[in-house]
């Protein structure tokens, strides 16, 4: 019997796969940190023979390579990649026998990437699943917009396809085994959904339901920022990144954290937003763990900035190192652990956390500036009236021209939000921290704009 494992990585929105008979496994898509995978497989009992892309990813570094290196594995990747590592190449038509009870039909799905491919898995004459990666997703598909402007509309038109060849390859029942679709930027729509069928997604999925020009028209117009990392996700992969160092990065003191906050190095506070604002050492920025940490992180950060993390204990240094080496971020410059008391020799700055029923009371008897760091496509659907709009991937373009006095700081639910406040904290700025759901707004009586 053929099981299949998933290795979920939530904060990046995406999923490997580990598949077995008991005895062989195959791996599609495995993320930098695979001691994660080779921990499943020695609990399993079973070896990895096949570590398989559906494509060169554009939102984290791969560990296919390093994962096929440790265990003597077949490391299979489409031949039409222009790779800088020894693979086995393949193509859409093949036929690849993993085990005796296990093979995968290899399917060409462009859309996502040129060079997409999928993989049906069969046993014992029967379709089990079928793993898309950025192709056919729970409720949406993968974007074609990572390539460039040059590429999109064709690649558009080709994820169409893909998914309509998908869907007549295999059976209603087979399970569908997407890699992104979790909160992934790399998806065209958010879902919620843990677990489909190709079935269930010809009943309800756009791409399986339109026209091809309706389903491209809205996909397209749809389509919002992604995160600035993934320019350098690619060719990173194309290289064949090393192996994740995971070594605990060196200590650093007040001193030594002071000096690389004044030259301009990024000092990253790991706590949740209500500790930060209520302490925290001049100049530090917080990212908390509670939340998308290395997506906007990674997406904010000047490329190749030197970055020391802050965190209350070593795990949670640890799990903050390794949430960047997936998106390429090697090696923090150096770490810390304990509080602001053990990071700072000076006083500790704070700044107020609010309501919007707090923003209500005072827009009653003061002006203050509201910045409403959401996507575009969030802010035009519902807006506080009067609030000035920059998304969080803008902000730090924009820091010189806010407007003067005090801002008042909000997004969907507090992280991004919590994110752009520390920003203008370190920067002198006075601020108020809106750490409340949007959705509460109306209900405190603010003025909106946009559908009720």
């Amino acid at each position: 019997m053929v099981a299949i494992i998933i290795i979920e990585t939530p904060t990046l929105g995406d999923r490997s796969y580990l598949a077995h008979d008991g005895g062989i496994a195959f791996v599609v898509d495995p993320q930098r940190d695979i001691d994660r995978i080779l921990e499943k497989a020695s609990t399993a009992g079973v070896q990895i023979t096949h570590v398989l892309e559906t494509h060169i990813h554009n939102d984290y570094v791969t560990g296919g390579l390093a994962l096929a290196q440790a265990t003597g594995a077949q490391y299979l990747v489409n031949g039409a990649d222009e790779v800088s590592f020894e693979r086995t190449p393949i193509a859409g038509g093949q036929r690849i026998a993993i085990s005796p009870t296990m093979t995968l039909d290899v399917l060409a799905t462009p859309g996502h990437t040129l060079t997409h491919l999928s993989y049906v898995l069969t046993s014992g004459g029967r379709t089990i699943g079928v793993f898309t990666g950025g192709s056919l997703l729970f409720g949406s598909t993968g974007r074609p917009d990572l390539l460039g402007p040059e590429h999109t509309h064709e690649l558009a038109h080709q994820q169409y396809g893909s998914a309509q060849l998908i869907a007549a390859a295999v059976p209603d029942d087979t399970q569908l085994l997407p890699t992104h679709g979790f909160g992934s930027f790399c998806s065209t729509a958010i879902s919620h959904a843990t677990a489909s069928t190709v079935g269930a997604e010809r009943l309800a999925n756009p791409v399986l339901t339109q026209d091809e020009e309706d389903y491209v028209r809205e996909m397209l117009a749809g389509l919002d920022a992604y995160p600035a990392y993934y320019a350098h996700m690619g060719a990173r992969n194309l290289a064949g990144p090393k192996p994740a160092d995971l070594a605990e990065p060196s200590q650093a003191d007040a001193a030594q954290l002071l000096a690389r906050i004044q030259a301009g190095e990024w000092v990253v506070d790991l706590r949740h937003r209500t500790a930060f604002a209520a302490g925290h050492a001049v100049g530090t920025l917080n990212f908390g763990l509670d939340g998308s940490f290395a997506t906007y992180l990674g997406w904010l950060i000047p490329w190749g900035t030197p970055v020391t993390l802050l965190g209350e204990t070593p795990d949670d240094v640890a799990r903050a190192q390794r949430e960047l080496v997936r998106i390429g971020v090697d090696r923090p410059a150096a770490a810390s652990t304990g509080g602001p008391g053990q990071w700072s020799d000076a006083p500790l700055a704070s700044y107020l956390r609010a309501d919007f029923t707090d923003l209500a009371n005072v827009r009653h008897h003061r002006e203050v500036a509201v910045l409403d760091v959401r996507r575009r496509g969030e802010w035009t659907e519902r807006h506080i009236e009067g609030a000035l709009n920059i998304p969080l991937h803008d902000v730090p373009a924009r820091l010189d021209g806010l407007p003067p006095g005090e801002l008042w700081v909000h997004c969907a639910s507090g992280y991004r939000a919590s994110i752009v406040t520390s920003m203008l904290a370190a920067r002198g700025r006075a601020v108020v921290l809106i750490d409340d759901h949007f959705s509460h707004a109306a209900k405190a009586g603010l003025p909106m704009v946009g559908r009720a």
